[in-house]
């Protein structure tokens, strides 16, 4: 008894008839408690300078380390109809295995020739494109044959014009003469009417010499006549320059609008040609849409739309598989608060779920069924929950993960932090101070 109260029990009734009370009430009963009381004390004096292991606990999950080993949908980029399963929930597919087969369901791609048709229509085009090729490079032979033509035609009224100008100095040089004999009959005449006036000439000479000046008289205006025609040739031939010109670069106008307009109808045609080739490529495409295949290796875990005939819009999630081959990680969410305590390469201790384990949480080196990870990623944005994702590798230094882990179970970590003394940890709890803030110390070839 510990004697708390001053009414003594023992002191009224007597013990000593029992064994347990003569193993009690002695002298030194009360030696053992205080040496009990003393050696716990001294234990858990030391147990304050032991060291204590700080960290941060947290919930995640199991998942994988690469964004493509993780769970998928398989989406069909078309609308359709489900037409045929060739596998069941569970199968193992290899990457490429047709899972299912889809039929159309817009009337634009009902047509089953419908890439023979295009390829028809793309060889009437080529041809037109041909033709049209054909047809330019016959307006390009006559337009050279029309600059040829024009350039003699220019020629030949060219020389006629030069022709004309030296027939008009010929009639120019004629009609000077004509004119001068003109003047020598006129004179001859007037000496003749002279003389015969004198009697030295007779009458017969006088008309003679009037009929000869009435002759000069005629030749002048003849040749004046064909001076003013010469003249009105030259103008004829600048006339006929000047038409030559015009008609040919009509024509030769005419022949490059034409020119031009086949070359814009081939174009037209290539481009119609190219939009044809574009459609029958997409045609083709969407032909091998029709049967979904497996993106990679894995197992079909559910079906989402079933059964036959049911139809779907782009897009639309039509099954699920998980890829066979991936490498385990671990996703857990931080609070704001932890977070500048992380970094890259920390050690964590992961608990999963089904999997017993012994957590001495400051004392991570006598805790048992954890198994050791690292921090390969820390997500910079909060997350929709108010916490901060962080990803975690297993570490290849420890003791590896358990085999049967599947993606998706429930995980607990720990993040390892600073050691310190039970004692600080304790006086940090009761004050409520967060964790020591300190950056690992990185090697000196790191820093080089």
């Amino acid at each position: 008894m510990l004697n708390i109260s001053h009414n003594q029990l023992n002191k009224k009734f007597d013990f000593s008839a029992y064994k347990s009370g003569q193993k009690v009430f002695h002298n030194n009963y009360y030696k053992y408690f205080n040496r009990f009381l003393l050696a716990f004390a001294i234990f858990g004096f030391v147990l304050l300078f032991m060291p204590w292991t700080q960290n941060i606990n947290a919930k995640g999950q199991v998942t994988t380390l690469k964004p493509d080993q993780r769970p998928q949908t398989i989406q069909s980029p078309i609308p359709g109809r489900i037409e045929k399963w060739f596998v069941q929930e569970g199968d193992f597919v290899k990457k490429g295995d047709t899972i299912l087969e889809i039929s159309e369901i817009k009337s634009d791609y009902f047509d089953p020739n419908l890439i023979e048709r295009t390829g028809q229509q793309i060889e009437a085009k080529a041809s037109s494109v041909t033709s049209y090729g054909e047809k330019v490079k016959a307006l390009e032979r006559q337009v050279s044959a029309l600059s040829t033509e024009a350039v003699l035609k220019l020629q030949q009224a060219e020389n006629k014009y030069i022709q004309s100008q030296l027939k008009v100095k010929s009639d120019s040089i004629d009609l000077e003469a004509a004119r001068t004999n003109l003047d020598i009959a006129q004179r001859q005449y007037e000496r003749t009417v002279a003389l015969q006036q004198e009697g030295l000439k007779a009458v017969k000479d006088v008309e003679e010499k009037r009929l000869k000046l009435q002759e000069t008289q005629a030749k002048v205006i003849s040749q004046e006549n064909n001076f003013l025609a010469s003249k009105n040739e030259v103008i004829n031939a600048r006339v006929e320059i000047s038409s030559v010109r015009a008609s040919f670069n009509d024509k030769i106008s005419k022949a490059q609008s034409d020119k031009f307009t086949a070359q814009s109808s081939q174009l037209d045609t290539e481009a119609q040609v190219s939009k044809l080739e574009n459609a029958y490529s997409n045609y083709e495409m969407r032909n091998k849409l029709r049967y979904i295949t497996a993106p990679q290796n894995g197992y079909i875990n559910k079906a989402i739309r079933g059964g036959i005939g049911e139809t779907f819009k782009e897009g639309e999630r039509l099954l699920g598989i998980m890829p066979s081959d991936y490498d385990l990680a671990v996703e857990t969410f931080v609070e704001p608060i932890d977070l500048p305590l992380l970094y890259i390469n920390a050690k964590v201790r992961v608990q999963f779920d089904g999997w017993p384990a012994i957590v001495f949480s400051g004392w991570p080196n006598v805790s048992y069924g954890t198994y050791g990870a690292k921090v390969v990623a820390i997500e910079n944005f909060i997350s929709d929950n108010g916490k901060y994702r962080v990803l975690l590798a297993p570490d290849k230094t420890d003791v590896p993960w358990p085999k049967a882990i599947r993606v998706g179970s429930g995980a607990y970590t720990m993040t390892l932090l600073d050691d310190v003394p039970v004692w600080y940890e304790l006086w940090r709890k009761i004050n409520g101070f967060p964790p020591n803030y300190y950056q690992p110390q990185s090697n000196v070839n790191d820093k080089k």
